[in-house]
């Protein structure tokens, strides 16, 4: 069963071009709307530079903002001084378990600047490995769509997300977690900068099939 879910009201939207410098009369827009959160659906430079001009604004003092896509590298480069507080939604964290930090430790052993790996790059791994193990079932790369069939039907595992599946129109269904910044006290190290605060089950992550409108289902 899905979770019942809190009924939000939309007080407006804005959208930006991409690789703007300046954000400042959508950050204005944003704050005069007084809406109880901001709601970021940018990424990468966008994203940073957003928030770093919303503390110049004080935005965070009578409002939260939350960024739907933010990854451990941009925490870094807006730094936690800045950053402290805000909310992400993220599908994983190397430091989520034991199991998460031993191999991310392996990575950042073999990394040449010695980074951590972040969400984006943890979901290539397993994807790729779910991948290559469809090719090992199906005995052949050549027939995409009995890999990809393959996919679908076997279940996907693996040390960083555990287990999940594929659903009929291609999304990978496993749980979200939302994500707080730490404080500059709070933090033990360079890229100690997030705590889960929350754990969206995978059933209640994602859009039923049924509201998504894929074509590929019948």
């Amino acid at each position: 069963m899905r979770s019942p879910q809190a009924v939000v009201k939309v007080l407006g939207s804005v959208r930006h071009p991409l690789g703007t410098n300046d954000f400042s009369s959508f950050i204005l827009q944003a704050q005069a709307s007084k809406a109880d959160v901001i709601a970021l659906a940018n990424a990468g430079g966008d994203a940073v530079n957003t928030i770093k001009q919303a503390s110049q604004f004080k935005i965070t003092s009578k409002q939260k903002i939350v960024s739907l896509l933010l990854d451990l590298q941009s925490v870094q480069a807006i730094g936690l001084e800045t950053a402290q507080g805000l909310s992400a939604l993220n599908a994983w964290y190397w430091d989520m378990n034991e199991q998460s930090r031993a191999w991310s430790k392996r990575y950042q052993e073999r990394h040449p600047k010695k980074m951590m790996l972040n969400h984006m790059q943890a979901g290539v791994y397993a994807g790729v490995l779910h991948y290559l193990k469809a090719v090992e079932k199906v005995g052949s790369p050549a027939d995409g769509r009995a890999v990809v069939a393959a996919m679908k039907v076997m279940p996907t595992e693996d040390l960083l997300f555990g287990k999940g599946t594929i659903r009929e129109d291609g999304r990978k269904i496993h749980p979200m977690y939302l994500l707080q910044v730490k404080t500059p006290a709070e933090s033990k190290g360079e890229w100690d900068v997030f705590k889960i605060t929350s754990t969206i089950p995978a059933d209640s992550a994602f859009r039923p099939l049924s509201e998504g409108g894929c074509v590929l289902i019948k």
